[in-house]
């Protein structure tokens, strides 16, 4: 038996060609459309001109002005400790007792040996003067005479050397307490109270002390800029090279800027042969103690006087093996991938030595991508004075 066939309804066929056409329209208007924009879309501006003072960064560590291990002059058993480990001293301070008692002892003999001599002196002084008037009468000879001159002399150098003793006996005694040499941090006591303390080359060090303010900066500079500083003093002062008084600044470790200010103080007279480096020092004021010694620090070094500088967003340079560059849109609308040589970076700039001009128009946003020849959709900006577009 044969399936009969169902007839089609015409509103259903004309549906179906409805569909299709549509369909070939559609197809039809994406191949007539316009082709996608193949141009990159850049901004350019020119470089920033500001006043610039130029630095160079090096690596140093703080130092003690004045650092002073604490030792006993006198020996004996420590009787007492004045401080607080950490605290800061001032000069003169009282910090240790060492037992003053056969010290005091010392002194009480000497004193009464100067009195001793003091009262000898005396008895000799009148056994002179009696003898001056028997040796004026002719009733004593010479050599009597002499001796009696001689004996004088001999009770007043006892007295001076009696004298003597009780000035070293008071200095014992003195010593007996030891003070602070200098104002500055002292750290804990090394020797606590009960323990005998020698003196001389073999004596233990009580405790350390070292100033705080101000502090010193070592730092090991290259000799092509150590001649590059004293050409520039030269020039400021024709009449000498010394880098002594040159602008320093300095940061710890949690400091983003530079805070604290300072100069040069030293040169050492002779280049390190091992590392061909100069050591230079620092002096920085230090009020509120915040630069601490054996501290690591940033410093920077002064490096030229104030002049109009070209300066680039440091983001906006292109590192291509060892050479700098950027992306300059030339007159003609094309791209120029032009060589720089960039100096020193001034927070989030760099300065520009040779390879712009101030009139250039440089990209910088966009350039990641760009190649050379590759057309682009500029839009001019002016750059703030932090660099940002």
């Amino acid at each position: 038996m044969t399936a009969a066939k169902l007839p089609v309804a015409p509103r259903t066929l004309s549906l179906a060609l409805v569909l299709v056409l549509a369909l070939m329209m559609g197809c039809s208007d994406d191949k007539t459309g316009e082709a996608p924009d193949m141009q990159a879309s850049v901004k350019i501006a020119q470089p920033l001109i500001q006043q610039t003072i130029e630095w160079d960064d090096y690596t140093g560590r703080i130092e003690a002005v004045d650092s002073v291990d604490i030792r006993a002059r006198v020996g004996g058993h420590l009787e007492s400790v004045h401080f607080t480990a950490g605290a800061r001293v001032n000069k003169g301070d009282l910090l240790f007792v060492i037992d003053p008692r056969p010290y005091q002892a010392q002194l009480n003999l000497a004193r009464a040996e100067l009195e001793r001599a003091k009262i000898r002196r005396e008895l000799a002084k009148n056994d002179l003067a009696r003898a001056e008037n028997l040796h004026a009468a002719r009733a004593m000879s010479a050599e009597d005479y002499d001796a009696r001159q001689k004996g004088l002399r001999e009770a007043a150098a006892a007295v001076a050397s009696a004298s003597a003793q009780v000035d070293a006996a008071k200095l014992d005694l003195d010593y007996s307490e030891i003070r602070a040499p200098i104002s500055g941090r002292i750290g804990r006591a090394m020797v606590t109270p009960g323990n005998l303390v020698g003196i001389g080359i073999d004596a233990s060090v009580l405790a350390t002390l070292v100033s705080i303010d101000p502090v010193h900066v070592y730092i090991d500079v290259d000799e092509q800029s150590v001649l590059r500083y004293r050409r520039r003093a030269h020039q400021l002062n024709p009449k000498s090279h010394d880098l002594t008084g040159t602008p320093m600044q300095l940061a710890i470790a949690d400091e983003t800027d530079f805070p604290h200010q300072g100069h040069i103080d030293y040169l050492s007279p002779r280049e390190n042969p091992d590392t061909g480096t100069v050591t230079l020092r620092g002096v920085f004021a230090n009020p509120e103690q915040w630069l601490i010694p054996g501290f690591f620090a940033r410093v920077r070094i002064r490096a030229s006087e104030p002049y109009p500088a070209l300066l680039l967003p440091e983001r906006v340079l292109i590192t291509d093996q060892t050479l700098r560059f950027v992306w300059v849109l030339k007159a003609d609308g094309q791209l120029d991938y032009r060589h720089i040589v960039p100096g020193p970076r001034i927070g989030n700039l760099r300065v520009i030595r040779e390879g712009l001009a101030a009139d250039d128009w440089v990209v910088v946003v966009g350039g990641q991508k760009l190649k050379a020849a590759m057309p682009v959709k500029p839009e001019k900006i002016t750059l703030d004075a932090a660099g940002t577009p």
